[in-house]
């Protein structure tokens, strides 16, 4: 594969919640922890998620689900009523790649994020991340 290695990235944010990176092909990575953050910290997260958008002028997100335990519902409410909306005005962002989780009950946290998202908010679903970079690297903006 010819992504650039992951030491290429930068580490942008850390917190409960997770790890936020700048890839330098032009996206925010996602790495999700395996604890259950309270939602302050998720929302602190994604915040730190928006403001890496607009600090670098990239467009998409690969989250990397991996043992990421699933959102609230209150969590998901905030999604895709307040943060997605903001981050497709303020970022230009559309395209978010998902490296999905192994738990079922995460996927199914995920879909109803998938489902209840603005219209023109694009997001694939993969099994590696070399197939959701791929993904991204073939989406123009």
């Amino acid at each position: 594969m010819n992504s650039l290695p992951r030491a290429q990235e930068t580490l942008y944010f850390q917190n409960a919640a997770g790890k936020v990176f700048h890839h330098p092909l032009g996206y925010a990575r996602l790495a999700w922890s395996s604890e259950r953050p309270p939602l302050d910290h998720i929302k602190a997260f994604y915040e730190q998620v928006l403001a890496l958008l607009l600090n670098t002028n990239a467009r998409k997100i690969l989250s990397d689900h991996g043992q990421r335990t699933p959102l609230p519902a209150a969590a998901q409410s905030w999604l895709t009523e307040n943060w997605i909306p903001r981050a497709m005005s303020q970022a230009r962002t559309r395209h978010c790649a998902i490296v999905e989780g192994a738990d079922p009950m995460h996927r199914l946290s995920t879909q109803s994020v998938v489902s209840s998202s603005p219209s023109g908010f694009v997001f694939q679903r993969f099994s590696t991340v070399e197939d959701a970079e791929s993904w991204l690297r073939s989406v123009a903006v």
